[in-house]
């Protein structure tokens, strides 16, 4: 049997944050009742003329700089023609020849593939190039019931960038890294929330399959229909298997478009797909064109520290592991919490407040199904518990078990080791007599340990620990252990 090459290219979605409507002055609000944000532009009414959204072009143009596009000096938009029920105008204004965004790149994070591919990724570093962002207006929402089609124009005339990429990706896994990745840097720009679950970011699938060798590309068949990233990728999965029995039966597939039914766990045929020329794309006259060179020089001096730099500086500046570094850039609001921790005390070792970050205040908020804004532990006091660690003050045992209150109370650390009577016994006074008692009681064990047998330092540690009632700080018991024990 041959094998077959997989070549994906993806159309995504992405809602902006404006505060009204692309072409409109309505507001744009998830969750409102149906119908209410609307009125006679984004309805499609005659003789109701778009404006217009400034901060919508903005802050494409904003995405476009960080992922490195080029915008072209003048940028129209145009009429796409096309019937569908939850569109009013029977056209959607969108752009065609002359985007907001040309070229550019989404670069694949390692921690964006899912977790099972994370240890055997083929391409790591890889750049997925991009064709174009667009900018134009979303639709309404259709809701399907057993009585019929309720439709809610709401979300109609909403800011919606199309981010197109060339045909670059080549499993369903560096789809799942392209999405992940790119919504972590629509997040880092502000652009949008990017969830897939509100409808904020979208995508479409076009996959197809050629034999080995076969330079031209096969039948392009586009996915719709998706809308999660595990949804995405078992699409695909299905997708390649559905193509390639197809060629092995010696079948040729047609350019198409088809649904995703996420619990059959299959694509269902909806139409043979249209081409740009179907569409019968036209200037729109009631909008002119823009020139774009002064809301370029305006925004390049707004693109943030993106994910992958963030991560960089997280290594050099706080001396955390890649790993480390990588995870804590990958979400905004963690890596901002992060920071105001480790810069709470610049005594605290920031590579130590990394790790409680991921591997506790994570690991609590995962165990409690709450978010980072909902702890109520808050970056200074973790800083605060981390360096009663560094000073000796507390164990790593006790510090555990006091940040687990402080977890669930909010109370401050300080307060918490006292109630508790944690502060452990560092005067050196009482610390000798334990260590003369333990020497004195275990000649066997001093003979091991100046033989060679380093592990009896820890045993008389452990003795001292236990008679203090673990009240003793272990490194001074053990620096005057090994000073009495030569």
């Amino acid at each position: 049997m041959p094998r077959y090459i997989v070549t994906i290219g993806l159309e995504v979605h992405a809602q902006l944050n404006t505060r009204s409507k692309m072409y409109c002055a309505c507001p744009v609000e998830y969750g409102a009742e149906p119908n209410t944000m609307t009125c006679p532009v984004c309805l499609g009414l005659p003789g109701a003329l778009p404006v217009l959204n400034l901060a919508a072009i903005e802050k494409t143009i904003l995405t476009g700089l960080m992922l490195g596009c080029s915008t072209p000096e003048i940028s129209k938009w145009d009429r796409k023609n096309y019937f569908y029920p939850d569109m009013p105008k029977n056209y959607q204004l969108s752009q065609f020849d002359l985007p907001l965004c040309l070229g550019g790149g989404v670069p694949l994070y390692d921690l964006a593939y899912p977790k099972d591919w994370q240890k055997r990724i083929e391409n790591p570093g890889k750049v997925v190039k991009l064709t174009r962002i667009h900018l134009e207006e979303d639709v309404g929402k259709s809701t399907h019931t057993a009585a019929g089609t309720l439709v809610d124009f709401n979300r109609a005339g909403t800011p919606l960038m199309e981010i197109v990429s060339d045909p670059d990706l080549d499993s369903a896994e560096e789809t799942v890294a392209y999405l992940n990745s790119l919504r972590q840097i629509l997040i880092y720009g502000g652009g949008g929330g990017a969830g897939m679950g509100k409808g904020e970011m979208r995508c479409d699938v076009n996959i197809s399959l050629r034999p080995e060798g076969q330079m031209e590309l096969g039948a392009k068949i586009e996915l719709k229909n998706l809308n999660s990233v595990s949804a995405v990728r078992r699409a695909i999965h299905f997708e390649i298997e559905r193509q390639t029995e197809a060629l092995d039966k010696g079948e040729k597939l047609v350019q198409s478009t088809r649904r995703w039914d996420d619990d059959r766990g299959e694509t269902q045929l909806m139409r043979t797909k249209e081409d740009a020329h179907d569409y019968r794309y036209l200037p729109d006259p009631d909008l002119l064109p823009i020139r774009t060179l002064p809301i370029v020089e305006r925004m390049r001096v707004l693109v943030p520290e993106l994910p992958h730099q963030k991560r960089e500086r997280f290594e050099q500046e706080y001396a955390v592991s890649a790993y480390d570094a990588g995870v804590l850039a990958s979400d905004l609001g963690l890596a901002d919490w992060f920071e105001r921790s480790a810069g709470t005390d610049a005594k605290v070792p920031a590579k130590k407040v990394a790790n409680w970050v991921i591997n506790e205040l994570l690991g609590k908020l995962n165990e409690a199904g709450s978010t980072l804004t909902e702890s109520r532990v808050t970056p200074g006091a973790l800083n605060e518990l981390v360096g009663a660690v560094e000073s000796g003050k507390i164990s790593n045992n006790q510090a555990k078990e006091v940040f687990a209150e402080m977890f669930e109370s909010g109370d401050a650390p300080g307060s918490i080791i006292k109630a508790k009577g944690f502060e452990q016994v560092s005067d050196t006074g009482a610390l000798e007599a334990l260590c003369d008692q333990v020497i004195a009681a275990n000649p066997d064990k001093v003979a091991e340990f100046k033989s060679g047998n380093e592990k009896m330092l820890n045993w008389m540690t452990g003795q001292i620990m236990k008679s203090s009632g673990g009240k003793a700080n272990p490194k001074v018991v053990g620096e005057l252990l090994r000073g009495k024990l030569g």
